[in-house]
């Protein structure tokens, strides 16, 4: 049966396109993708991400069990409510998911892991957390609501109880905080979004979400769909589980080698492949494309590079450039001259560097 969050209602009384997500009915868009996605680059747009999972793992040696379960380093965690974004691997060093862990105490971390991967991340974290005496409790009563944009964080900031805003209001990217809203629902705050744009999400009891997504929209925050949400990840340069990586790929092979920390004396599941893979410097590699030409980059066209060939994997329309923009993995080494196969013919496109948008604005090169 497809699953529904708090807020399905919600969605479908403001006129939502709604589709499955992975088994999930969430709103594609509320009327025009394309504004949505202007209306999160240039003032502030909410996203109901309460399908997400997340997982509390609690115990003495939690902390010893995630250095052994992830890429990333949760050493680098020293104050409570830090996060690190982190990929968990397979024992041949393939993605199972990326995800966001917290530090909330000694002996309690908080994983925020993806809708579509839930049962077999859950069965793999329990399965390697049994030998470390670590609880494993997924909170499935708990929703999350993301607000991102320019103005999203000033405009949350006035929803919260006047004794904590000054504490929400400093706090850094990458980090957590609990608060309360100006009725006194507790409110887990964090700064980590996915859109390259600044904002907060926020974990709340499902019973407290209607009347903050009422709140956020009294306040001028306008919904915004899982089309959006698409265009604004890519532009901002942020890699999709399914579409840009899964257990086939390793860390490096999506750009996501600075989330690896082959830091000495921990064992992580994995790292013998990458040791492996970053001495030979072999790894297939992921590249941003941006086509001058009218069209559309999509998923699974192939690509010819001077490298050898590849194909898309995440290609859309960006509203913000006006051009098309694609992720591509192709072989290791100099890509050179790049073309895409469109219906049988090879068109040329520009490798470039990504993100393709940081803080509403095409970075250098983007546009030439």
């Amino acid at each position: 049966m497809t699953r529904k969050t708090i807020l399905n209602d919600s969605h479908r009384a403001l006129g939502a396109r709604m589709v499955d997500f992975g088994g999930w009915d969430m709103p594609l868009n509320y009327g025009s993708q394309i504004e949505e996605h202007h209306q999160v680059r240039r003032d502030a747009g909410m996203f109901d991400v309460s399908h997400m999972t997340v997982v509390d793992l609690r115990g003495e040696r939690v902390r010893d069990f995630l250095r052994r379960l992830l890429a990333n380093s949760v050493d680098k965690l020293k104050k409570k409510g830090k996060a690190i974004y982190s990929c968990m691997l397979d024992d041949n060093g393939g993605v199972i998911d990326d995800l966001i862990v917290y530090y909330m105490d000694d002996g309690w971390y908080r994983l925020v892991v993806n809708a579509g991967t839930r049962d077999k991340d859950l069965a793999w974290i329990g399965r390697h957390a049994e030998a470390f005496g670590v609880e494993v409790a997924e909170r499935s009563e708990l929703a999350i609501i993301a607000v991102q944009g320019p103005n999203a964080r000033e405009r949350v900031l006035g929803l919260v109880d006047t004794a904590d805003r000054d504490a929400l209001a400093g706090l850094g990217r990458f980090a957590a905080i609990d608060v309360r809203s100006a009725q006194g629902t507790a409110l887990f705050v964090a700064r980590t979004g996915y859109t390259g744009e600044d904002g907060f999400e926020i974990v709340l009891e499902q019973g407290g979400a209607v009347a903050l997504w009422d709140a956020l929209l009294g306040a001028g925050v306008k919904p915004a769909g899982l089309g959006a949400r698409d265009t604004l990840r890519l532009e901002a340069g942020l890699a999709l589980y399914g579409q840009d990586m899964d257990e086939s790929v390793t860390p490096y092979e999506v750009a996501l080698g600075w989330t690896v920390s082959l830091d000495d004396g921990r064992d992580f599941i994995g790292r013998e492949r990458l040791e492996r893979q970053k001495a030979d410097g072999d790894a297939r590699q992921l590249i941003g494309l941006v086509m001058d030409e009218k069209g559309v980059l999509r998923h699974g066209q192939r690509v010819l590079s001077d490298a050898g060939d590849g194909e898309i994997l995440s290609g859309t329309f960006s509203p913000t450039l006006g051009k098309a923009i694609a992720f591509a993995r192709v072989p290791a080494g100099d890509a050179g001259q790049v073309r895409v196969d469109i219906r049988g013919r090879e068109v040329p496109v520009r490798t470039v560097k990504f993100p393709f948008v940081r803080d509403g604005q095409p970075q250098p090169g983007i546009l030439d």
